[in-house]
């Protein structure tokens, strides 16, 4: 059952199943939570309640909020958290995994962990050698160039593709399910604001974090010419000792999604031990 948070006289969506300490899921871009559909789940079996979210502007959020940074997300995000009852572990994907280390920042009486999937949480520069070198980080940057200067839902569908080299069983229709989002007047909008927005707002509070962090890549991730090296320096801008990386093997930008199992084989024992000590 989908419910409503206002914030600021706009609305978050999100739904809550399960029993026990708290689990908040945030998607990426140009997404909803439904991109959590095989994880929530295998988190409700394993004891924990799970608020799957979507962000500000995406799935059934509400539109026209006046920013669409990672500083505005991880305040809804924290919002979310202290309306259900924290302490919680968020687990953020690509835009959210920035947003989430920014609410662990802001907000340590009530978020315990983050799980960080193919985070965008440092500022990027531009890659030449990298575009130079690697097809699969090359095809992705042109085909998000179409989304963010000519709001191309082609482009966005096409970067998907690269961005999932396995694709899910259900992928068809999740993809139309897509499509028909996107189709809505100003998700793409949301969605050009977001891929403009500086990932350097989440960079600046990796050193005052205070929980754990865990940061999961996919080794086939177009985003980065090396998602390995991506993940190496999130970890690296923490303060020692919390933070930890995990590459699965040929997942792309979407491991929740194209390897859900591997991903909750990480998290779980995540989980037990940040929200255990909370």
């Amino acid at each position: 059952m989908t419910e409503h948070l206002n914030i600021a006289g706009n609305t978050i969506a999100y739904d809550v199943s399960g029993q026990g300490p708290l689990v908040v899921l945030a998607h990426g871009i140009g997404d909803s939570r439904h991109s959590y559909r095989f994880l929530a789940p295998a988190l409700v079996a394993q004891g924990y309640r799970v608020a799957n979210v979507d962000i500000r502007g995406c799935g059934d959020s509400g539109l026209g909020w006046d920013g669409y940074s990672r500083t505005d997300i991880a305040g809804d995000l924290v919002a979310v958290v202290r309306h259900l009852g924290g302490p919680a572990v968020i687990i953020g994907q690509s835009i959210s995994g920035g947003a989430a280390t920014i609410a662990a920042a802001t907000a340590p009486d009530v978020i315990a962990g983050v799980v960080e999937l193919a985070p965008f949480t440092r500022a990027q520069s531009f890659d030449v050698g990298g575009l130079l070198r690697v097809k699969r980080y090359r095809a992705g940057y042109t085909q998000l160039a179409k989304v963010l200067v000519a709001g191309s839902l082609t482009g966005w569908k096409k970067y998907l593709d690269l961005a999932m080299p396995i694709k899910p069983a259900d992928w068809e229709a999740e993809l139309g399910r897509i499509d028909s989002k996107m189709r809505e007047p100003g998700r793409m909008k949301a969605l050009q604001a977001m891929c403009k927005a500086n990932p350097a707002d989440a960079g600046a509070q990796l050193a005052n974090v205070t929980c754990p962090v865990l940061v999961v890549m996919g080794s086939a991730d177009p985003d980065w010419a090396d998602p390995r090296a991506e993940g190496e320096k999130v970890v690296a801008d923490l303060p020692r000792g919390l933070g930890e990386l995990a590459v699965i093997e040929g997942a792309g930008h979407y491991p929740h999604v194209q390897t859900p199992d591997e991903v909750l084989a990480l998290a779980l024992p995540f989980l037990a031990r940040t929200l255990t000590r909370a």
